[in-house]
């Protein structure tokens, strides 16, 4: 007797460490703590936000926002105003920055020509800031005329919050930095999480060659080795081995050298996933950032799996058909034309629904669809909503994700002699609807 209540203790044991170690253990965004100002999880593929702290706040992004100035070469070199192999010399505002130690630089020399790609891989790499001046000289004239370049595109992008003064990200106060005109000595650039984020999808998305300099952790500039100040890519040094995370190919980090001014946005591809992160205002050591964006983005890998939530074709219940006036058919059934796929974390698939929003242009006054209709026409949007309480939206400023809502069949126009019959039909049915309704009112 003694012996089968052991075993049956045993075996109850054994049972609960199979559970905690074959179910995962899930994390809510809620618990997450994220020792930053601000950080924001993106999936690329929806921009659905994972997470989000403080993501609407503008602060100082520091070289970050030389993402922007990325942005804005790389659209040059498409636009065929400059090509890689363009030659520049360096102004004498660009050589004093260079000379400035504190500016991470890498020593350009005065009368000599550097190409466009190796100023590009210098600033992408090595956060230069004489040679991201340069380039902003190069493509605009000026670093003046290049900042309103920025804000333009800024506003192009929709960026939530931003603000940029110049193209490297410095303080326009910092000691030997000439602010560009146009802008102010105590200005500063701004963006927030959520536009850092988006700015970074922009990025990636319409130039994706950036990750190839990007994910570089050293290069060579002008016979010298210059190195990535992103630690998570496999830099070979020791001491970096425990900030390498796998998959993380940019994008790019930023350091306002205050207590709480250390930045990085970065990105990372795994299994066809990518996620881009960004975390902003981490105080302590430099690392503290890194080890910020590796808890985010084990949290974007391990809680949440894209799943097809409405194939193609789905039709919400009782709402699947739409009324058809001066048709052959009087309806027509209605669907999504593309499937909802969504990032979604473990238990939350039932906590989303779809809502039809018909457009009021399609239909008459009463509610009905005229005919002709053709097949796969749309005449409206489906919106996929989330019930639960984590939502953090989308990077993107419209709101939740819509897919077109369209016609599952045509439906020709009725001729004219049905139609003349529809007609006489509903005129004498309104008469003896009329008549009816007199006849009650005699009793």
């Amino acid at each position: 007797m003694k012996n089968t209540k052991f075993f049956s203790i045993i075996l109850v044991a054994f049972l609960l460490v199979a559970s905690l170690i074959t179910q995962p253990i899930t994390t809510n965004a809620a618990e997450m703590e994220i020792e930053a100002q601000a950080a924001i999880l993106v999936d690329f593929d929806t921009g659905k936000i994972l997470y989000g702290k403080n993501i609407d706040e503008p602060i100082n992004p520091a070289s970050m926002a030389k993402m922007m100035t990325e942005y804005l070469v790389l659209e040059a070199i498409s636009n065929g105003d400059i090509s890689w192999e363009t030659t520049t010399e360096i102004s004498q505002y660009a050589f004093n920055i260079s000379a400035n130690n504190n500016y991470s630089g890498v020593g350009l020399r005065m009368d000599y020509e550097y190409n466009v790609r190796e100023l590009y891989e210098a600033m992408a790499i090595n956060s230069d800031n004489a040679t991201t001046i340069t380039l902003a000289e190069l493509v605009a004239g000026s670093e003046g005329e290049f900042v309103k370049m920025m804000n333009q595109k800024a506003e192009e992008m929709g960026l939530p919050e931003y603000k940029f003064v110049n193209s490297t990200g410095l303080k326009n106060n910092n000691d030997g930095v000439i602010p560009p005109e146009g802008t102010g000595p105590d200005e500063v650039n701004l963006l927030s999480a959520k536009s850092a984020a988006l700015l970074a999808y922009h990025l990636i998305k319409d130039y994706p060659d950036v990750l190839e300099f990007s994910s570089r952790p050293t290069e060579t500039f002008d016979g010298q080795e210059i190195r990535n100040w992103n630690y998570m890519l496999p830099h070979n040094t020791t001491s970096l081995e425990q900030y390498y995370y796998e998959g993380i190919d940019g994008l790019k980090t930023g350091n306002t050298g205050d207590e709480k001014g250390k930045m990085f946005t970065g990105t990372s591809l795994r299994n066809d996933k990518r996620l881009i992160s960004v975390v902003m205002g981490t105080s302590g050591t430099s690392e503290i950032r890194f080890e910020e964006t590796a808890d985010l983005m084990d949290y974007g890998y391990n809680q949440f799996q894209s799943k097809e939530l409405f194939p193609a074709g789905y039709q919400v219940e009782d709402e699947s058909i739409l009324t058809v006036a001066k048709g052959k058919e009087d309806t027509v059934e209605i669907s999504l034309s593309e499937s909802f796929t969504m990032p979604v974390k473990a238990g939350d698939e039932d906590l989303y629904t779809v809502q039809y929003h018909i457009d009021e242009e399609k239909v008459n006054k009463s509610g009905e669809l005229i005919a002709p209709i053709k097949k796969g026409e749309k005449i409206g949007t489906a919106e996929l909503v989330y019930t639960g309480d984590e939502e953090y939206g989308y990077i993107f400023n419209q709101g939740n994700k819509t897919v077109d809502l369209v016609t599952e069949s045509e439906v020709e126009k009725a001729n004219w002699f049905m139609l003349s019959i529809g007609a006489i039909g509903n005129f004498f049915s309104d008469i003896f609807s009329s008549i009816v309704d007199t006849v009650k009112g005699w009793f």
